[in-house]
């Protein structure tokens, strides 16, 4: 056994819930072998353990910041080793190392083992499916493949995460169950593509197949869905939800763009007709399904007329959730052989016309809850109100239900019934139709 060193060791995690997974995990390993470690703690520590993203360039420019951030404490003595894993770390460690000597180590996707060695420890394969949590205990990310075998041109992601592979189906139940026993009652299910799973392992998709096993688990009450690929999107996951008492009526189905032109540029897969078919079939199956997207504007070549088709299909479509983001010229990437051709202010001023746009259409979309009986799920109290989330929301990018919390004896973690009673554009305002909760609620 290599030595342990007994200084307080504190993991900064930036980027997405795929990142704060890992984090989770090696937070585990570093417990496990009886060390001080924290994450995102407040006050010195000495190790530091930055868990970088690198997707788009506000992305990576925030992982560096973070990095210089350290690298400046541990100039001042407040910091003695700093340790970078993660995506921007698999893809510019060479580079960055030259330019911030002052990290210790430098570590890409997939190096757990590595990266614990450098520490002094060692990696236990019998902690697999096991973790502790940095989330509230009654919610977890559930991991179920790493990678991407897509082509999107703009993405980098399989430059950094590489190809996809799935975890094998019994080891994601196994991983379930075990937080499920830990206190967790919401399990959101997370991949680079969710709807590729199990093709790799088994020669088929797999996906429905999954959700099947995890509803049979004795006290998980909610599992949700995130980044389902649209092309070629297995319809039998529609019936599958349909008919389950615990798969949230929520799908986050990231579309990207509209126009046929984009769509082909950006090697989606998928057409403008095929997509409309896509969201009024997924509609026509699941009625009540909230349907979040991720939308991108400014790739290279997009016109005032593509955005324009683009601001109709939102206007059309009316999604529950939405969210944009503005291109990146990503090297290495197929589009990096693009003309990044549109301005940076154009940018900005397209992705503020839709996220406007979108407002206005959430806005509209709570008023008619107004008046009806929700569960809603409460992850926290903040001041005078407990916070909670419904079914066809996602927790931190998604609507919140706010009920006051004076002479309420509902506690996060706890699921209540409540009534609307005000609305705005991204809040509900609710009071529980029974002051003290019953469980479980059906």
């Amino acid at each position: 056994m290599k030595t342990k060193p007994a200084q307080r060791i504190n993991i900064i995690t930036l980027g997405c819930a795929k990142n704060l997974v890992d984090s989770e995990e090696l937070l585990t390993q570093l417990r496990a072998n009886h060390l001080d470690a924290t994450h995102e703690a407040e006050g010195p520590a000495p190790i530091v353990v930055i868990n970088t993203c690198g997707f788009i360039e506000t992305a990576r420019q925030e992982s560096i910041n973070t990095i210089l951030e350290y690298a400046e404490a541990k100039r001042s003595g407040w910091v003695d080793k700093i340790f970078v894993t993660g995506c921007l770390s698999h893809r510019y460690k060479d580079d960055l190392s030259r330019e911030i000597p002052e990290v210790d180590g430098w570590f890409g996707t997939g190096e757990l083992s590595r990266l614990l060695n450098e520490i002094g420890t060692d990696y236990k394969r019998e902690l697999i499916g096991e973790r502790l949590l940095t989330t509230p205990g009654h919610y977890a990310y559930l991991k179920i493949s790493e990678g991407c075998n897509r082509t999107c041109s703009f993405c980098a992601i399989p430059l950094m995460r590489g190809r996809h592979v799935s975890k094998p189906l019994e080891q994601v139940v196994q991983e379930a169950k075990n937080l499920v026993n830990s206190g967790v009652k919401e399990i959101l299910l997370i991949a680079q593509e969710l709807t590729y799973y199990g093709l790799d392992l088994y020669r088929e998709r797999r996906l429905p197949a999954l959700l099947t096993e995890l509803e049979q688990i004795d006290g998980l009450e909610w599992i949700r869905l995130h980044y389902a690929y649209p092309s070629k999107f297995p319809l039998e996951l529609l019936s599958v939800m349909k008919q389950s008492r615990k798969i949230c009526r929520y799908l986050d189905l990231p579309l990207q763009h509209i126009s046929d032109s984009m769509l082909l540029k950006m090697k989606r897969g998928i057409t403008k007709s095929e997509t409309l078919d896509l969201i009024h079939t997924i509609r026509d199956i699941v009625p009540d399904i909230a349907l979040r997207t991720t939308l991108m504007v400014g790739f290279p070549g997009e016109t005032e007329a593509d955005f324009d088709e683009l601001r109709e299909f939102v206007q059309q479509v009316r999604f529950d959730r939405l969210g944009v983001f503005t291109y990146s010229h990503e090297e290495g990437t197929a589009a990096f052989h693009f003309k990044d051709n549109v301005l940076p202010i154009v940018k900005k001023r397209r992705a503020a016309q839709l996220m406007a746009l979108q407002e206005e259409i959430a806005f509209d979309l709570n008023q008619r809850k107004v008046g009806s009986i929700l569960k809603v799920l409460f992850d926290r109290v903040e001041g005078d109100f407990l916070v909670g989330r419904t079914e066809f929301d996602s927790p931190e990018i998604d609507n919140e239900v706010l009920v006051n919390a004076t002479g309420c004896f509902i506690r996060p973690g706890d699921f209540a019934q409540v009534k609307i009673t005000h609305a705005e554009a991204f809040d509900l305002y609710a009071e529980p139709v029974d002051n003290f909760p019953k469980a479980p609620f059906l």
